[in-house]
């Protein structure tokens, strides 16, 4: 069974082509953002009895399962080729500044997603936040966030240094905050600071990448969002991983978004795009943001590239992302049955499980030996001891009991 044929029977059809080989892993923890793509650009996949069959005689060995991010990824090559299946099947339609053709495309997709009245492609999910943000606030000034969130840790004070935002950080080391939590610190700052400045918005992230892909409560959510919108408060969502949330909560990205006034979503995170953002939320919001990111110097000639590959991976995303859930379940839940093994789940997390070995087994050395010999690839231990495995689509490319199979088989030979 060749690969077009294995993809189009079992329901792949869309899905993009894995990033696979042995070559350059590294063996070393890899996290979203580093910039790494630590693959060759030969692929294939398994059919039903792990069998494949490919032009360059790969075998199953060479197919790579990634549990280093949140997403498959494509190699330069697998890039450029999938560029060209899309345009044979759909011929891809050139922008000017992000508005018109392919991209235009892309934004519809995403206001029907989330439903939201308008969007607008960004260079980067830093910008959409900033922007989003500032536009939010108006004159304002304090913004609360999340102590853990990507707006608060990972976008170099842009809101204090270029947008004169003061953002107030909330449940330190946590995930999540309390309605209570929120309205506490509104409190202290009304009664302690003698020259009053207004509070603009409140942004969230789900899930929050630094809590190991913990996602915040519905339930409290929709407490802050109904207190939120009663006071007068906006509230913006930094969705850069939102499907992913969605697939393990069961809550809807368009039921997330609507207690929220923005939302952002990433393009390359888990749609396969080299880079690029989405920002949706009401047209009075939306339309400043052309001028923004011109002033700001986002402005890009033409994103077409970025928002094809992304706007075809967004087909059929949600039942993609339930196969692999389900898929996931199955294989962690028999590999908790071998002695020497134990997988768990992050409290309140989506696609991130952490992978303990029983003493007298070496971590390191396994994951060394599972890439070499089977071509999947796990992050080396942290701190605490864990593997932390970020589940994909790249799962979808064999079936759990050979998945199993290559586990079992390399705990024999990480014994300490």
């Amino acid at each position: 069974m060749n690969r077009r044929n294995f993809l189009k029977h079992s329901g792949l059809g869309s899905l993009p082509l894995v990033t696979g080989g042995l070559a350059g892993l590294g063996f070393t923890s890899v996290t979203e953002g580093t910039g790494g793509n630590m693959a060759t650009e030969t692929s294939a996949a398994a059919g039903p009895a792990g069998e494949v069959e490919t032009a360059a005689g790969t075998t199953d060995a060479e197919i790579a399962i990634n549990f280093t991010r949140d997403g498959i990824g494509y190699t330069p090559a697998e890039y450029i080729s999938k560029l060209d299946e899309i345009n044979k099947a759909h011929p891809v339609r050139p922008d000017f500044y992000g508005a018109r053709g392919t991209v235009d495309e892309l934004l519809k997709k995403f206001i029907e997603i989330t439903g939201k009245e308008a969007a607008i492609f960004m260079p980067s999910g830093t910008l959409a936040n900033q922007l989003a943000i500032q536009v939010l606030s108006g004159e304002n000034t304090k913004v609360f966030v999340q102590e853990t969130s990507h707006v608060y840790r990972d976008e170099a004070d842009a809101a204090q240094s270029v947008f004169s935002k003061r953002l107030w950080p909330l449940a330190k080391g946590k995930h999540a905050f309390t309605l209570e939590e929120l309205q506490t610190e509104m409190t202290y700052i009304a009664k302690e600071e003698y020259f009053k400045t207004g509070v603009g918005a409140i942004s969230i992230e789900i899930p929050v990448r630094r809590c190991d892909a913990q996602v915040f409560s519905l339930d409290e959510i929709k407490r802050v969002s109904a207190w939120c919108k009663e006071k007068g408060y906006k509230l913006h969502l930094d969705g850069a991983r939102l499907h992913l949330a969605s697939a393990w909560s069961g809550v809807s990205v368009r039921e997330y978004s609507g207690f929220f006034d923005t939302v952002y979503l990433c393009l390359y995170k888990y749609l396969g795009a080299s880079s690029g953002a989405v920002l949706c939320g009401p047209k009075s919001v939306i339309d400043p943001m052309e001028h923004l990111v011109k002033v700001h110097g986002g402005a890009m000639y033409q994103n077409w590239t970025n928002a094809s590959i992304a706007l075809h991976n967004l087909q059929d995303i949600e039942l993609r992302l339930q196969q692999t859930r389900e898929r996931a379940e199955k294989l962690f839940a028999s590999l908790n049955k071998v002695p020497g093994i134990r997988i768990t789940p992050v409290p309140q997390g989506c696609n991130i499980f952490y992978m303990r070995l029983e003493k007298g087994y070496d971590l390191t050395t396994f994951a060394r030996s599972l890439a070499e010999k089977h071509a999947i690839r796990i992050p080396t231990p942290e701190e605490d001891g864990a593997s932390r495995l970020h589940v994909n689509e790249s799962l979808l490319l064999r079936d759990e009991a050979s998945v199993a199979d290559a586990f079992r088989a390399t705990l024999l030979l990480a014994k300490a």
